[in-house]
């Protein structure tokens, strides 16, 4: 049984090694963790000698294939709380991160199959995250790309986001950009890239760092 604090370097790990093919740097998971480079280096030269990472100086860390079940175990779980707390306790997208953050350490393996059991085995969280199945499984088939890479004239479906932070939820809540949203992307400004929308028959400009981190199924019209 991991310890919390090895089950946040192993998910905090995983998820920076996503969106990348190299190690993770020490600074990046520093980062992310809100901690010191120094603490981060004692803490994956331990991880190493449990062989849950791989890891050499100037090199970053990866994750051992025992290290990655570890981590998309506390995903999965993390992604059914939030699916819990927004279908059953009426929390909103923008409220749950924290509150998982807490409850993806708690109860045994059954215990989190049976929360999944009586979710109705949702194969999405609330910020349209694919949650992996029991056997560490991530079934994600969409395709799905950013706003920003989408031509004038092309249409797309909101689902899901590369920034879950509250600030950003809140944002496409007030311009009415959530999941399930269909848009038609009218024009790009060559000033600054800013794209403006049709959204339900109804405009929206947004910048261009919205446009990278909102995420969209590309629809034929």
């Amino acid at each position: 049984m991991a310890s919390e604090t090895v089950e946040n370097y192993l998910k905090c790990i995983y998820t920076l090694q996503s969106d990348q093919e190299d190690g993770v740097s020490t600074n990046a998971i520093a980062e992310r963790l809100e901690t010191q480079a120094s603490s981060v280096t004692d803490m994956l030269k331990k991880l190493r000698s449990k062989k849950l990472v791989e890891y050499k100086k100037y090199k970053g860390a990866t994750l051992t294939e025992s290290g990655r079940r570890i981590a998309v175990d506390i995903v999965r779980r993390h992604r059914l709380w939030e699916v819990f707390l927004v279908e059953k306790l009426d929390y909103k997208w923008d409220e749950v991160h924290e509150i998982a953050e807490e409850l993806e350490h708690v109860g045994p393996d059954d215990f989190i199959q049976r929360l999944d059991n009586f979710l109705g085995e949702p194969e999405f969280d609330p910020h349209g995250d694919p949650i992996p199945d029991s056997e560490g499984n991530l079934n994600d088939t969409r395709d799905a790309v950013p706003v920003a890479s989408l031509e004038p004239g092309q249409r797309g479906k909101v689902v899901g986001v590369r920034d879950s932070s509250a600030d950003f939820l809140q944002y496409l809540d007030s311009v009415k950009l959530n999941l399930g949203a269909e848009l038609l992307l009218k024009e790009r400004f060559s000033f600054d890239q800013s794209l403006l929308l049709d959204v339900d028959d109804s405009p929206r400009q947004i910048s261009q760092l919205v446009a990278r981190n909102l995420l969209v199924i590309k629809q034929h019209s």
